[in-house]
């Protein structure tokens, strides 16, 4: 029997992360599942392992440490395996104005949202053109497309990161058989805000604006790997017009949008 392909995905344990995780096991994946709570991901891996016969690699990491990257590619490695597809999802938010926060806080943000995303990558595609198959998503977010907003202030930027990376992947690796992806969902129902603190705030949001996280992880497994995909993903109707709509609007006018919209997704002073 063939080998089933491996999925690396960090921030596996809960949301996002978990569903890429459920839906990948049923398409055929093995999986090598890495976050900061062993317990959950042991839970998820002895489930996915008893519905769908996949192997499960749990490789505990907290990718705030620097050396959490190369140790997660070493635990692959002894395992005999190669990574088919790396899932960079691991991510969250700082809330508040940025001068009121931590800059240690903002530093280890950097090593989990850029660094870590970087390194992963950089790491696991030297094998992935070598088998001339595979790929790369990376979840960006709807905010990396519009104007960046008050509070969580490096979040919009490293999102924007994320998007402007995969397109450069996309294109140095377009010959090689490799699919990169930026998935940029908007507002999803997860442990996100709750994590951030800023589930109060965003709750009095109307119901048309969220989705549904194992919906937005349907519409990137779908389009992944298809002929033609664009790189930059956007999910759901609603979030397609708000990219739309700030690519159409004047500059001056998507900004100042943002800046009076902020305080109703985002903690301020």
């Amino acid at each position: 029997m063939a080998e089933r392909p491996l999925a690396l995905i960090t921030g596996a344990s809960a949301g996002i992360g978990a569903d890429y995780a459920r839906q990948m096991a049923a398409a055929g994946y093995d999986l090598a599942l890495t976050a900061r709570r062993r317990e959950r991901l042991d839970s998820l891996a002895e489930q996915l392992a008893s519905e769908h016969g996949c192997e499960c690699l749990v490789i505990p990491a907290d990718l705030a440490d620097p050396a959490a990257p190369s140790q997660i590619c070493a635990a692959i490695a002894d395992s005999k395996r190669a990574v088919n597809v790396l899932v960079n999802n691991a991510g969250y938010a700082i809330a508040g104005v940025y001068h009121q926060t931590e800059w240690d806080d903002q530093a280890r943000f950097l090593q989990v949202m850029v660094t870590a995303v970087a390194e992963l990558s950089h790491r696991l595609l030297p094998g992935m053109r070598e088998s001339g198959s595979g790929g790369i998503i990376n979840v960006a977010s709807l905010a990396g497309i519009v104007p960046g907003s008050s509070g969580h202030t490096l979040y919009a930027a490293v999102k924007s990161f994320m998007i402007s990376f995969s397109e450069s992947l996309a294109m140095e690796n377009a010959n090689r058989g490799i699919c990169i992806q930026a998935l940029c969902p908007g507002f999803t129902y997860s442990e996100f805000h709750d994590v951030v603190g800023t589930r109060d705030i965003v709750s009095k949001m109307p119901d048309y604006m969220w989705m549904k996280a194992d919906e937005v992880v349907r519409i990137s497994l779908d389009r992944f790997g298809k002929p033609g995909a664009a790189v930059m993903l956007v999910p759901g109707r609603f979030n397609r017009f708000i990219a739309m709509l700030s690519r159409k609007l004047p500059y001056r006018a998507a900004f100042a949008l943002v800046r009076k919209r902020s305080g109703d997704f985002r903690r301020q002073e």
